[in-house]
């Protein structure tokens, strides 16, 4: 009988330890100039993997699953005179981070700022600050399929839930662009308040949140009508955004006043924490009570606790910044 309770008390165990290890996210952020991708194990706040030789990536998306990481470079061989805008002379990155390795390198017109993937996988939209528009990656296909222009300076894109809009913020035109997705289509183009940046999207689509660096705001977004509801001063040079899991608390940066603020979107009540140097990007952590928190001035990733907005740990990263990043659990 004993031996029986040993053996089940020993499978429990086992089964409880599998089932956190399966657990567990990992977190996957591109270095910028460090010229690597790294995975954290995110249970533990400690880097697991590197993947080197992907230049300058600021860019970064998953597919569902975490079988490959889409990484854009920022860096670009210049064009010479009479070249088209149009010429292949910058790259995205697919990783496959069970092979640990890069598979292979797409050629495309411009260098990447930031990504965002649909959700069935299937696209990845990159923008290209210099050229104006986004390009489409077709991850089966492993080609850039097509360039949709939007307006001077595309910054951001997300994606509704249901795959068929998505939102470009144009930083030197001052407006968000809108995307069908099925006709390959800009819809409508709406203010977002000045040089708009980061966004995200509400849990119910009805609401985009947009940073406007210069003014030190988050703007509130209608996406049915396309008009600014409201805005929250935040601080200057707003940078990273991104929402909690239940919708209720939007989280933002402030480089230039080293803080790190937690926003009720009901009541535009904040919670702000001091950090320095510079914090900068930023990502709740699916399946966790965590925002990763980057800096630009260290290589260094806060992890902000989202209910108590405290830092519980630091990831010390082995070069440059860490920048858009990506949770696979």
């Amino acid at each position: 009988m004993r031996q029986i309770k040993n053996r089940l008390f020993s499978l429990a165990l086992f089964t409880a330890l599998s089932t956190n290890l399966v657990a567990a996210p990992t977190v996957y952020m591109p270095l910028g100039v460090g010229n690597k991708v790294i995975a954290i194990d995110a249970s533990k706040h400690k880097i697991v993997a590197t993947y080197s030789n992907v230049m300058d990536s600021h860019g970064l998306v998953a597919t569902p699953g975490g079988e490959y990481l889409i990484a854009g470079s920022f860096k670009e061989t210049p064009l010479k005179p009479g070249q088209s805008s149009s010429t292949l002379n910058s790259q995205l990155y697919k990783i496959h981070p069970g092979h640990g390795h890069v598979m292979s390198k797409i050629p495309v017109a411009g260098g990447t700022h930031h990504q965002a993937i649909t959700p069935n996988g299937n696209i990845v939209i990159s923008t290209h600050v210099g050229n104006g528009n986004v390009s489409l990656y077709d991850v089966k296909k492993n080609k850039i399929t097509q360039y949709i222009k939007t307006g001077f300076g595309p910054n951001f894109t997300v994606i509704s839930k249901d795959g068929k809009t998505a939102y470009v913020s144009n930083t030197g035109s001052n407006n968000i662009s809108e995307l069908d997705l099925t006709t390959l289509k800009v819809t409508r183009t709406f203010r977002s308040g000045p040089s708009p940046a980061h966004m995200a999207l509400s849990n119910d689509g009805k609401t985009l949140f947009v940073t406007n660096p210069g003014v030190g705001k988050v703007n509130f977004i209608s996406t049915e009508s396309g008009k600014i509801i409201k805005n929250v001063a935040v601080g200057g040079d707003a940078h990273g955004l991104d929402i909690s899991a239940d919708g209720k608390t939007l989280f933002t940066t402030s480089k230039k006043d080293n803080k790190f603020i937690a926003i009720d979107i009901k009541t535009n009540k904040k919670t702000v924490l001091d950090l320095s140097p510079a914090p900068y990007h930023l990502n709740t952590i699916k399946g966790t009570n965590y925002v990763y928190v980057s800096s630009r001035k260290k290589p260094l990733v806060w992890v902000v606790d989202q209910k108590t907005i405290k830092v519980i740990a630091k990831i010390k990263l082995p070069a440059g910044q860490g920048h858009q990043m990506a949770t696979v659990k």
